[in-house]
């Protein structure tokens, strides 16, 4: 959107007032995501414990899957949410309803009621990332586009250790049931401050027809129209727009042009959200197992996600430079080489130290992936390969808790939840490199089509 849709990514990235006020409501938003997915891996330990419950660490797993797959349903439905009721609207409302719902788990009395709840949380945390994500790379240049998603991304991270470090003081004084009260916060704080300030999708408005909202939008944050896409951002598209040639955007992921990067970035998106909820939930119970005590198992999710934060912020700075694809080779390889480290005996720094990179090597490369699918494809299949790639990704952060919460129920050693987490990131290290070149990088930008002409000069990759 703030560039010249003839000079696509030749420009100087900028960072107008616009861009800064959306990627702080943004980012704020998807730290409550983050907390609020990480809460449940903090409370684990005790809700095994919770008296009248008898809650097995395989139901503990199946649990957490529950809002995972009301994530999934939110998140494959948030495309035609967004093109009827607006970005910024469906954002407001899936803060607010996952605040709720959240707050409400504090309530349950039975793990069937808990399990409801964390359902229905997850419809509203399904439809936050991708609503998120088009806004910030709307209001975003596209030569930063890897720093701006490492910025809004890092938000979950961040959410992560706030719920890690909420949980290390407020379980031991006032139960599991606090955790989830504090998760009505961001429908006090997040969401009316969205309402006075959030700015609606400008392409959304254009798209609509609502000329005149565009242009008071524009005027209001200093943009000028003319410099607009036509056809907006590749991450805020309809999801009703058609793909080249005029097939339709599904049709044009799976065609001969695209089907092999399409299946190797949905791969991929399940393979790192696998990793991602695996650590977030079970990093605790396991770590307590191999013999730490409850605050030291909680401080490895702490780590986890700080070096998350800090790891690809600092990457995303040479992604921008290098391109994706190196960096998401880097980032699989840590990430399955951290949890191999994780697997041994060694001091407890040491293992803090590889905790942090395996939050580097499992959020950074999901971060660079989407990153990278936001570029690749043209315009009018942009938001499809984004919404194909979170919600498969769904699939990986759904079989994770229970898959993990078997081989600890099975009594096995602790070392093989490790083995689970290590095979992901070597898979995704050789998918990357299967992803070619995007056809329209290959032609000279003064012959591109017009669908092409949307990236304008080519990313590296």
């Amino acid at each position: 959107m703030l560039e010249d849709s003839r000079g696509g990514s030749r420009g100087t990235a900028t960072w107008p007032p616009v861009t800064l006020l959306v990627l702080a409501i943004c980012g704020i938003a998807i730290v409550a995501d983050g907390y609020d997915v990480v809460i449940y891996g903090a409370v684990i330990p005790s809700l095994l414990h919770e008296h009248g419950w008898g809650l097995t660490p395989a139901g503990a797993g199946l649990i957490g899957s529950f809002a995972l797959i009301g994530m999934l349903i939110g998140a494959t439905t948030v495309g035609t949410l967004t093109d009827t009721l607006g970005r910024r609207r469906m954002l407001i409302g899936c803060l607010a309803w996952f605040s709720v719902m959240t707050g409400l788990c504090a309530t349950a009395t039975s793990p069937e009621t808990f399990g409801l709840f964390r359902f229905l949380a997850g419809l509203g945390l399904g439809g936050v990332l991708p609503t998120a994500s088009a806004l910030s790379g709307e209001y975003s240049h596209p030569k930063a586009r890897n720093l701006v998603f490492a910025i809004i991304f890092s938000g979950f991270p961040v959410g992560g250790i706030i719920a890690a470090l909420t949980g290390m003081s407020v379980i031991p004084r006032f139960g599991w049931q606090a955790m989830f009260l504090l998760g009505l916060l961001p429908l006090v704080v997040v969401v009316p401050v969205a309402l006075k300030f959030l700015p609606e999708s400008i392409a959304f408005l254009q798209a609509k027809g609502r000329h005149a909202e565009a242009e008071k939008t524009a005027r209001r944050w200093n943009i000028t129209l003319e410099d607009t896409p036509q056809e907006g951002p590749a991450s805020a598209q309809a999801p009703a727009a058609t793909g080249p040639g005029g097939a339709s955007p599904v049709k044009a992921l799976f065609s001969r042009n695209y089907a092999v990067a399409t299946l190797c970035f949905l791969t991929m998106s399940c393979l790192c959200l696998f990793m991602i909820y695996g650590y977030n939930t079970w990093l605790p119970e396991i770590m307590g197992r191999a013999g730490y005590s409850a605050g030291s198992a909680l401080g490895f999710l702490l780590m986890f996600n700080f070096g998350a934060v800090v790891g690809q912020l600092l990457l995303s700075l040479v992604a921008d430079r290098l391109g994706s694809k190196p960096i998401i080779v880097t980032t699989c390889l840590l990430a399955g080489a951290a949890v191999v480290l994780l697997s041994l005996r060694l001091p407890t720094a040491v293992l803090y130290a590889a905790v942090a990179l395996g939050g580097v090597g499992a959020m950074g490369t999901q971060t660079f992936v989407l990153a990278y699918v936001s570029k690749y494809y043209p315009v009018r299949m942009g938001a499809t390969a984004m919404g194909w790639a979170l919600g498969f990704g769904r699939i990986g952060s759904m079989l994770a808790p229970p898959l993990l919460g078997l081989i600890i129920g099975a009594g096995l050693a602790y070392q093989w939840n490790f083995y689970a987490l290590a095979v992901p990131g070597l898979i995704g290290a050789a998918l990357i490199g299967l992803v070619p070149r995007a056809p329209g990088d290959a032609a000279p930008v003064e012959h591109a089509t017009a669908d092409v002409t949307a990236r304008s000069l080519p990313e590296p990759t």
